[in-house]
């Protein structure tokens, strides 16, 4: 069999997007990538809370409502996820969080008063959702964001869709999360490089694949300084103000959704915690704090 690799670009999630995969033909692999890229656009379209037609809209609208709103099996398995991200983060990780962007303006680099932040984190918990025959209730003023989920989750689900098209060798690159369909023909590691976030045009680390995801978070692409205090755009739930630990993280697992959680997580913790889990993970990850980079649990999955 003679197996190229057929590369196609394609921006979704507000991201630059591509697909590789080894095939024969270039038309058979256009033929599945457009099919995993559409994988993708539907995630997009149901889970953005930037859209008015979005499932997330649907569900934050029904907030205070006393019916609250059926979900689906597949938005049941991400609050599960979520849920789970929840407990082993000890709240840091919470999907109704969202509400505190609304009032941390970055653009225009201004910090908002400590009553606007406190009235924001009075709807901020996931304890406060409450489930009633299969229908989520939301309290009044609560909103859904599964944005530091669903790349990840899309990743692995076009992913998973192209092992069922025949693809056995590929890469999915949403934006610098990454899911495997196997190794490269061989067989060899994909090498994914992770970006220096003082220094754009360089690579702070390289990570080979041979399957499962890779992900990353970092402060460095959203932040600003104000008198003199640098604030990140990752914000902590629990105190409603910018997270200041760790600068960036890239972890690599077994799925890109689970790689995401962690390393996000790893972000919101204080600086000595985040790493301390990441080196208890026993995963491959790099970090970078304010003052150098380290990487951790060797460079193979």
């Amino acid at each position: 069999m003679n197996l190229s690799l057929k590369r196609f670009a394609f921006t979704a999630m507000g991201s630059t997007c591509e697909m590789q995969i080894y095939a024969e033909s270039r038309i058979h692999a256009k033929t599945v990538i457009r099919d995993m890229a559409s994988e993708v656009h539907r995630l997009e379209k149901k889970y953005s809370r930037f859209r008015h037609d979005s499932f997330v809209t649907d569900i934050n609208l029904a907030a205070g409502k006393p019916m609250g709103i059926r979900l689906d099996s597949e938005t049941k398995s991400l609050f599960q996820h979520a849920l789970s991200c929840y407990e082993q983060s000890a709240g840091l990780f919470d999907i109704t969080a969202g509400v505190l962007n609304r009032i941390w303006d970055f653009r225009q680099a201004r910090v908002p008063s400590q009553e606007l932040i406190d009235q924001a984190r009075s709807h901020v918990g996931l304890h406060k959702l409450k489930w009633r025959q299969g229908r989520l209730l939301m309290p009044a003023g609560m909103e859904i964001d599964f944005g530091g989920i669903v790349k990840e989750y899309a990743a692995d689900t076009a992913a998973r869709l192209g092992r069922k098209l025949g693809v056995r060798h590929g890469l999915v690159n949403l934006g610098g999360d990454f899911a495997v369909i196997g190794p490269q023909p061989g067989p060899a590691p994909w090498t994914v490089g992770i970006i220096n976030p003082q220094a754009p045009d360089s690579l702070m680390a390289t990570i080979e694949l041979l399957d499962g995801g890779l992900a990353s978070s970092g402060d460095y692409e959203r932040c600003f300084i104000h008198e003199g205090k640098r604030y990140s755009h990752i914000l902590n739930p629990k105190t409603g103000w910018p997270c200041a630990g760790l600068r960036a993280v890239s972890i690599a697992a077994n799925l890109c959704t689970v790689a995401g959680s962690m390393a996000t997580i790893a972000m919101l913790q204080d600086e000595a915690a985040g790493i301390e889990g990441l080196r208890e993970s026993g995963l491959p990850h790099v970090y970078m704090t304010n003052a150098e980079l380290i990487g951790g649990a060797g460079i193979q999955v």
